[in-house]
């Protein structure tokens, strides 16, 4: 049997409906997998075009697209973008509580008649029982899940509310499901494709070297050093820039500083009233602001393409928070530099941020209050006293451990779960094995910062993408120290991306090479650096 020819009716609806000339690199393949009726999850950087992915198999398909997104900023700029266009092709409402319930039911009518294609819509909004009924009468065609790494634990934008989407999905009638992220390292690569129970999903992971983008570490001995380099930079003067901070303390300061220093700064964090944090976010894609210093709380839903440079004053939590952040520089495609300053006390704030873990009697708690039919959220809250997102996260380690079903409708303990004491140890456990990766993840930024091989090999070894050549972007390319550590990755001894076997830590997927040193990341343990000639000599490993 034939199959069908996409690539001409795709290309057709791109000029016709949005008037893009072309498609980009990356976005054929997945959107094909739409059009067949398949889930697909897709990572493509920041500005490569993410939306076009399901935005132009829509048109083809029967029924209307369901974007599920997490911002009410992001989705406003998508749905005014396709509203210009002024084709009821494209047309996309919305339904949150952004909008009355007049409008919401306007909403919900325009695509029940035909006359809008696309429901733009929140996970906390799906979780309404009669809600979900009524996008369900919708006979939606498509899922598309935007920042889908939202729903992993090990994201660093981890949300809870996320955690029904699989259920709720499977209530829309089981549509193919389109999940999209700028960044996904395998750990949560797997997290996405479980929690939205998507099946046999094509996996689309491409475009992540950022070839306009110098990127470019330096080791601080104090904070006179860093200071300086940061002023060296901004010294420059291109503008935008976004400076990234470890802490709200340190980016009020550090606005300070620079505007009595004469670079005039603003600063945002998670701690500012919403109204605050919105008109800071709207100073800077107006133009008004040029140096924003910010917390990792800024970021998801900018779409800002004149960014010319983001400086990290201190080492990320991980290096899918640093790809994360720095794709937000030169989105319009021309040069930007990312660069960062790190010193050696930096981890020391990461290992507090990580540091607490959850209380097994509060668990136990929880997990009774289950076993007694208490099937809400709302009904939970009461009982136990834990707020939303403690609540959000202790659920999710119970799910982990087979404790609870987090359905769309209500929380059930299923047939043959652990009893209260059981379930509470044994999500203490899951966490302590989650922590054990997470802390791996700030080994490898660390090990990012002193690498000397090509920095675009190792993050994209990260992301198991692979280039075989040196970047040329980047500062160890730069001065020519890449090139030799780079011949050395196809003497390793087993393939890179292929599954391996530890006595101690069991399976795990073998990363990248540098020098006579491997990197490992094990289901248990996270990320492990080996010696070669020791996992030679000794046989540490085998093929899985």
């Amino acid at each position: 049997m034939k199959l069908p020819v996409y690539g001409p009716r795709l290309r057709k609806v791109a000029r016709a409906h949005f008037g893009w000339p072309s498609l980009r690199p990356g976005q054929f393949k997945p959107m094909r997998a739409v059009l067949r009726r398949k889930d697909a999850l897709v990572v493509l950087p920041t500005g490569a075009g993410k939306s076009a992915i399901y935005q132009i198999p829509a048109v083809l398909l029967p029924g209307p697209t369901v974007v599920v997104s997490p911002l009410l900023a992001l989705q406003q700029d998508q749905i005014t973008a396709l509203n210009e266009r002024d084709d009821p092709k494209i047309r996309a409402v919305r339904v949150s509580s952004a909008e009355t319930p007049r409008e919401q039911q306007e909403a919900i009518e325009e695509l029940r008649t035909g006359r809008a294609e696309f429901l733009f819509i929140t996970p906390e909004q799906l979780a309404n029982p009669d809600r979900l009924a009524e996008v369900r009468s919708l006979k939606p065609g498509l899922v598309a899940v935007d920042e889908a790494h939202c729903i992993s634990a090990w994201g660093h934008d981890f949300r809870p509310d996320y955690l029904a989407l699989g259920d709720m999905i499977r209530e829309l009638g089981s549509p193919p499901v389109l999940a999209l992220t700028a960044t996904a390292s395998p750990p949560v690569r797997d997290d996405i494709i479980n929690r939205l129970r998507l099946r046999d999903p094509e996996i689309h992971v491409s475009g992540l070297d950022r070839r306009n983008l110098f990127i470019e570490v330096a080791y601080c001995p104090d904070e006179t050093y860093r200071w300086k380099r940061l002023t060296t930079l901004l010294d420059e003067g291109q503008r935008p820039g976004i400076v990234y901070v470890p802490t709200r303390r340190a980016a009020e300061e550090l606005a300070e500083r620079l505007t009595e220093a004469g670079y005039a700064a603003e600063y945002y964090h998670g701690g500012m009233k919403t109204g605050s944090r919105e008109q800071r976010h709207e100073e800077f894609t107006d133009d008004q602001v040029d140096i924003m210093v910010a917390t990792s709380a800024f970021g998801m839903g900018i779409d800002k393409p004149n960014i010319r440079w983001v400086v990290h004053m201190a080492l990320p939590d991980s290096p899918d928070s640093y790809f994360q952040e720095i794709g937000r520089a030169g989105r319009d495609g021309e040069p930007g530099r990312v660069l960062l300053l790190w010193r050696a006390e930096d981890e020391g704030i990461q290992r507090f941020f990580t540091g607490g873990g959850p209380d097994e009697q509060e668990l136990r708690g929880l997990a009774g209050a289950l076993h007694k039919g208490r099937t809400t959220k709302t009904e939970l809250q009461k009982i136990t006293g834990l707020g939303p997102r403690r609540l959000g996260q202790y659920l999710a380690l119970l799910e982990q451990v087979g404790a609870v079903r987090n359905g769309s409708r209500k929380l059930t303990v299923p047939a043959g779960a652990p009893m209260p004491a059981e379930a509470a140890r044994a999500a203490v456990e899951e966490h302590e094995r989650q922590q054990a990766v997470i802390r791996s993840r700030t080994d490898m930024m660390r090990a990012f910062a002193e690498s000397r091989q090509c920095r675009t090999e190792t993050l994209l070894a990260y992301f198991g993408e692979e280039i075989r050549r040196t970047c040329g972007h980047c500062d160890n390319c730069a001065d020519g120290s890449a090139e030799a550590v780079n011949a050395v990755e196809e003497e390793g001894p087993f393939p890179i991306h292929s599954q391996v076997r530890h006595g101690e830590w069991g399976t795990g997927m073998v990363m990248g090479y540098e020098e006579d040193k491997m990197t490992v990341l094990f289901d248990t343990v996270g990320y492990k650096t080996l010696s070669v000639p020791v996992v030679v000599g000794q046989q540490l490993l085998a093929a899985a």
